[in-house]
């Protein structure tokens, strides 16, 4: 206040904007840094789904009447960065007035800071341009069944549950419920406890193209023409008190398109081609 009162308007001007600079989120992280992060990233990879492919969009209008909090977004997976860097790009087109399209990358010059999505630490610590993109808005969360290639059985760790639960609190929040870019794998429980325990708002998104635009990482452009596709769906409707955990796992399994009975509608020759792929990572195993 004193402080106030000594600076004249000009110099009070300033010093909250070299204050803000520093602002940071619940993790640490400085937003202006962050800011820039997504703006600079996000400039380089428009053309990966606006150029040569193209994604379209459904359903994004229901961004704009959500709370700023506490809302969690399932999807299923197909490349370990592609998929949330997309949905990065339409969550902010979408909130700046762009509906269902991301035409003129306008919309990243205000980029929402309080997005975030859940990202296996391992993934998320393989390289600097991982390191980057997990500063943009990773949660990062060991994997109780999976490390390094190989099967493990370990607990969850209390630590994950909370950051997980703090984001929630900060903001919006990303997640991939099968916990791998594989098709049609087991919806992990741990998101129907957060589910139950938090009581976010949950908003289906189901992704296709992505698998056959890029590899497996989501960096190199695989294939160019592809139709990519992502349709946001209405909020799961969930009894929080009264659905049990195997409840909310078959909700999510519809609602993301990943329970068996919609195996009939994947073509043939890409299930092959799948089949094909995890062979070929057996014998390099």
């Amino acid at each position: 206040m004193l402080l106030s009162v000594l600076l004249n308007k000009r110099d009070t001007d300033k010093l909250k904007l070299f204050m803000g600079l520093f602002k940071r989120n619940p993790f640490g992280h400085i937003l202006f840094l962050k800011k820039w992060l997504i703006r600079i990233m996000g400039s380089m990879t428009h053309r990966r789904y606006r150029g040569f492919n193209e994604l379209q969009i459904e359903g994004s209008e229901i961004f704009k009447d959500l709370p700023d909090t506490n809302v969690l977004f399932v999807s299923n997976h197909q490349t370990y960065f592609a998929d949330v860097v997309a949905m990065f790009h339409v969550f902010n087109a979408s909130l700046s007035g762009r509906t269902d399209s991301i035409k003129n990358i306008g919309y990243l010059w205000k980029p929402k800071l309080n997005l975030y999505y859940v990202a296996a630490k391992e993934t998320m610590n393989a390289g600097l341009l991982a390191k980057i993109l997990a500063y943009a808005g990773a949660i990062t969360v060991e994997r109780t069944w999976r490390d390094k290639g190989q099967d493990v059985n370990r607990q969850v760790k209390m630590s994950d549950i909370t950051n997980i639960k703090r984001a929630l609190e900060d903001g919006w929040v990303i997640t991939f419920p099968q916990g791998t870019t594989k098709p049609f794998k087991p919806i992990r429980k741990g998101t129907a406890h957060i589910i139950r325990q938090y009581k976010p708002i949950v908003i289906p998104i189901v992704i296709d193209g992505f698998r056959r635009s890029f590899d497996k990482k989501g960096i190199r452009i695989k294939k160019r023409g592809i139709l990519q596709s992502m349709v946001i769906k209405e909020p799961l409707q969930i009894d929080y008190e009264n659905d049990s955990i195997d409840d909310i796992v078959g909700k999510l399994e519809f609602a993301i398109e990943q329970h068996s009975s919609f195996l009939k509608v994947i073509p043939q020759e890409e299930l092959d081609a799948e089949e094909e792929l995890n062979k070929k990572r057996r014998w390099e195993y």
